[in-house]
């Protein structure tokens, strides 16, 4: 199954709850993971996480500004120096290849494992431990990107009133069933998988949207995703005064959108630094932001705080852990 771990939620600068963007997808294969974006100061925030920079497949990022990949020199030079040796694709515009080279020769960084930078390209796949990941373009002062991860697994499930009606009591024959092995039997006869196992095939689509000001530009892949993940940088109220130059998204524009998308789970993050976390009814509560959101979106609703983990269980439903 396909999970989420924020360590930077903030927008801009870091505050003293939150940290610049980073999130984390989970894959399905044991500890494996993506790194979307990386903010300064992501490396520190995975140290106080369950994750490790040895079981990192890749890391996209979404666009160039500051926020979302200046800290990228030096997570690659901690993942080196920690002994990783296996080689490490990046998805990122040429801008952000431009700039980690600037370091690495200015500095004298020497990786022991090969980076393999692709530049962003909407129209290219990317495939990262069997899941597929495809980019789309968004609107931003700079050239921005979603990433949409895509996992297919298979759900094997027994038919327990077929085996028992067949004579084939519980025991270590259903699981072997399970496995999918067929059994053969002392008297020749065979029991093949295929008459008692049900198999189908379970999809899974989560999307991690950068800075963006018009959520409809993911409108096509939203038809099918059980998660969507988008900057929330101000209210309507904020947006309106702070005016169009900075092309952000308010979550009032992002819920509803997700609303018309019939999404069923919606994690806002990307947060102004002037949002508190005080529940006590002041002026730039974070609660502004939940509440404009709740009024027009009826699904599953999250405000990412950093270090939230969420997993993707069975129906697609997204679940804090």
């Amino acid at each position: 199954m396909l999970g989420l771990y924020f360590l930077g939620t903030s927008s801009g600068v870091p505050t003293k709850e939150r940290n610049v963007s980073g999130i984390a997808v989970t894959l399905p294969e044991p500890k494996s993971w993506v790194l979307v974006d990386c903010g300064e100061g992501t490396q520190h925030q995975i140290l106080n996480s369950p994750l490790s920079l040895s079981s990192l497949k890749a890391i996209c990022i979404t666009h160039v500004h500051g926020d979302h990949c200046y800290g990228l020199p030096g997570l690659l030079a901690s993942a080196g120096m920690s002994g990783r040796k296996e080689p490490l694709l990046i998805v990122a515009p040429k801008e952000v290849e431009k700039m980690f080279y600037a370091v690495k020769d200015s500095t004298d960084l020497h990786l022991p494992y090969e980076v393999k930078f692709v530049e962003t390209n909407s129209k290219n796949g990317y495939e990262v431990e069997d899941v597929s990941v495809t980019a789309i373009e968004l609107s931003h002062r700079v050239p921005s990107h979603a990433f949409c991860f895509d996992a297919s697994s298979s759900k094997r499930t027994l038919n327990r009133d077929k085996l028992l009606t067949d004579g084939i009591d519980r025991g270590p024959m259903w699981g072997e069933i399970q496995k999918g092995n067929d059994i053969s039997l002392d008297d020749g006869n065979i029991i093949f998988v295929a008459d008692y196992l049900d198999v189908e095939s379970v999809s899974e689509r989560i999307v991690v949207a950068g800075d963006n000001d018009d959520p409809s530009l993911l409108s096509d892949v939203m038809q099918s995703a059980d998660v969507l993940v988008h900057e929330s940088t101000y209210t309507e109220e904020l947006l309106e005064k702070v005016g169009s130059g900075p092309q952000h998204s308010s979550a009032l524009r992002v819920a509803k959108f997700a609303e018309s998308c019939g999404v069923k789970n919606l994690v806002l993050t990307h947060f102004s630094a002037r949002y508190h976390s005080k529940n006590d009814g002041s002026k730039n509560s974070i609660d502004e932001v939940r509440f404009e959101a709740e009024r027009v979106y009826s699904g599953n609703l999250f405000l990412a705080n950093d270090y939230d983990e969420f997993a993707l269980l069975e129906g697609g439903k997204l679940a804090l852990s």
